[in-house]
């Protein structure tokens, strides 16, 4: 089982003093994709980087604003596009002078419409100044970062190193309060998956989520992390074994212990694992692979 923490004391708007080159305001955005809102984290002191500074809110530009009063913002820094996340990069920009970095994502996904939502929606407009697609420094006085590419929850995600506290903000690819989102066509289990063993070697020994609490265990967790992913795998071949399926059937299935509510949101993860097993060889389908089709094991 996951190790999940969850445990973390919120104030909106107030500047938690972390670590000594680590702050963090949260965003009053709480609800279930943002599990408390967004943790917007400030990183160095005099000349700082802003992680994250999540959604379009004057309350919360404020709160940063407030937090690094007598300091000069030179960096800010998105981990992926998603609406919690990069929309208020542009007016903290227009505040501070700060250039923005990140990876921009290639083309516009379709928005979730669908009656169990699975996202918090796409910042379309997220352009950064600095690309980091392909990874690289950044760094300030008294701080060194390293972006990591990190596609999988979305194509464009980007995780950030601190080295001088072998700590990682980890964005939404790695969360303490719940697992991580991976919808496609955007999001792809193949690539979340090879994201997950890169963190891991990379032995981290904090992991600093833009949701919710730090967590410590790291490398027992992204192991359980990866075992939940594995599992739901394992759980899809067992059932093809039986025969050829469509999703609409294993769902039902497989999540029969799930609000009936929920099941929509439940094909849409399965159908990202599905396309993993697809690209492995082990299963197989007639034309492309999608959400209707009827898939069976590979022989």
């Amino acid at each position: 089982m996951i190790p999940y923490v969850r445990d973390i004391e919120i104030e909106y708007g107030r500047c938690d003093e972390l670590t000594p080159l680590i702050r963090r305001v949260t965003a009053n955005n709480p609800g279930p994709f943002t599990f408390k809102g967004t943790g917007t984290y400030i990183v160095g002191r005099g000349e700082v980087a802003v992680i994250d500074p999540g959604p379009d809110d004057p309350a919360h530009l404020e709160a940063i604003l407030a937090a690094v009063a007598g300091e000069r913002v030179t960096h800010i820094l998105i981990t992926h596009h998603h609406s919690d996340h990069s929309p208020l990069a542009g007016a903290l920009k227009a505040a501070t002078g700060a250039t923005i970095y990140g990876c921009a994502v290639a083309g516009h996904e379709v928005e979730d419409t669908g009656e169990v939502k699975m996202e918090a929606g796409h910042d379309h407009d997220f352009a950064p100044d600095v690309s980091l697609c392909g990874g690289g420094p950044v760094s300030g006085p008294g701080w060194t970062m390293e972006a990591i590419p990190t596609p999988g929850h979305t194509s464009n995600h980007l995780c950030y190193a601190l080295k001088e506290e072998n700590a990682l903000f980890s964005g939404d690819h790695i969360m303490g309060w719940s697992t991580t989102v991976i919808t496609p066509p955007d999001g792809d289990m193949s690539d979340y998956m090879e994201s997950l063993a890169t963190i891991r070697a990379r032995g981290f020994e904090t992991l600093w989520p833009t949701h919710g609490p730090p967590i410590r265990e790291v490398d027992a967790f992204i192991a359980a992390y990866a075992e939940h992913r594995q599992e739901r795998v394992d759980q899809i071949l067992r059932a093809l074994e039986t025969g050829p399926g469509r999703i609409r059937d294993l769902v039902p299935r497989l999540y029969a212990d799930v609000d009936p509510r929920l099941h929509p949101a439940a094909a849409r993860s399965m159908l990202a694992a599905i396309l993993h097993l697809a690209k492995q060889g082990r299963i197989t389908t007639d034309g492309a692979a999608g959400p209707d089709s009827e898939y069976r094991l590979a022989r």
